[in-house]
């Protein structure tokens, strides 16, 4: 299993390196009001990253336990 694992890692990562040394062109990113100019790999590259962060952020933030507050007993016998 392991060397399963080990084999589609460095598969995956020999087809990320080459689809971003194949997209070298320079294109125009807009993000909201600003303009920039970079490579379309670093541009992939960023949003890769960028959707690694919110993949890893979102999950935490909802999965995180919150402290006990005072449970309140039950209520007075009647």
């Amino acid at each position: 299993m392991r060397r399963i694992k080990l084999i589609a890692i460095i598969l995956v990562s020999i087809l990320t390196l080459i689809i971003l040394l194949q997209n070298t062109e320079p294109v125009q990113a807009r993000v909201l009001f600003a303009a920039a100019q970079m490579s379309l790999a670093l541009l992939m590259m960023l949003t890769f990253v960028l959707g690694f962060v919110v993949g890893i952020l979102v999950p935490t933030y909802f999965l995180r336990k919150t402290p006990d507050k005072e449970k309140p007993g039950p209520g007075p016998i009647r």
